[in-house]
């Protein structure tokens, strides 16, 4: 563990998976959690830069490695967290980052886009909770899960957010329902809210060109990936062990405008 997971929020090893890791807010939180002394597994559908990611984490002095998750894919995603379990033993947290932001307007909408996105950004989320889940209360250690949804979820929307919301939407009651659930095996559950992030993901979205409230520049400026690890960080941590069933938004100022 380096000198800087030695602080009150800092981690002595502990594994947490971060999905959708291997660029833009993913790597941003898994670095965030690198530093504090964490064991992150950078599982991406993109295996190559997922494993370009965890490799500049090692570099750098971390404890990182990568493993192959299509959230999309209910086998893909057990597959992926009994292979970091098998590799790195107890599993502590996992960050459900992964997700599509992808734009259709509602009058143009189809069935087929609501189903691509909810399979990756809400029912990809319940199956890596539940799998996450199961290690951790197998593990007897307690453990931590961390949903990235939106701050379209509090109104910073662009025209074309109708599928994306509600999938994000989703995690809310995901969040509470699994709260509750897994208290007893002192396993938190919470929710990050990004807004405005300049990540890749964001810049090559498809659809309508964007308009809407979201497009208000917000009075702290943009936010960076690391603004949104640093909200992780802490629901991730052993500091957090008495908060469960929490929102947080990193919005730059946004909600005040």
């Amino acid at each position: 563990m380096t000198a800087a997971g030695t602080g009150a929020f800092g981690f002595t090893g502990e594994v947490v998976i971060v999905t959708g890791a291997a660029m833009g807010i993913g790597a941003g939180i898994a670095q965030v959690l690198a530093e504090a002394g964490a064991t992150v597994v950078i599982a991406d559908r993109v295996l190559d830069t997922a494993r370009a990611t965890a490799a500049a984490l090692v570099a750098a002095g971390h404890a990182a490695s990568a493993v192959h998750i299509d959230m999309a894919d209910e086998a893909s995603i057990t597959r992926a967290v009994a292979d970091v379990v098998a590799r790195h033993g107890t599993l502590w947290g996992l960050v459900n980052n992964a997700g599509i932001q992808d734009r259709q307007l509602l009058l143009d909408g189809t069935a087929e886009e609501w189903d691509r996105v909810n399979a990756v950004n809400s029912r990809g989320v319940f199956l890596a909770s539940r799998e996450a889940a199961r290690a951790m209360v197998a593990g007897g250690a307690g453990g931590r899960i961390v949903h990235v949804a939106s701050a379209a979820l509090i109104g910073s929307l662009v025209k074309g957010h109708a599928v994306y919301a509600a999938s994000k939407a989703a995690l809310v009651g995901l969040m509470r329902a699994s709260a509750l659930e897994l208290a007893e095996h002192a396993i938190t559950v919470n929710m990050v809210l990004p807004g405005g992030v300049a990540t890749p993901g964001a810049i090559h979205a498809q659809g309508p060109t964007p308009d809407g409230p979201a497009r208000r520049r917000p009075p702290l400026g943009m936010c960076e990936p690391r603004d949104i690890g640093a909200a992780v960080l802490y629901f991730a941590s052993p500091m957090a062990r008495c908060v469960t069933n929490q929102s947080f938004a990193v919005d730059g100022g946004w909600s005040v405008t």
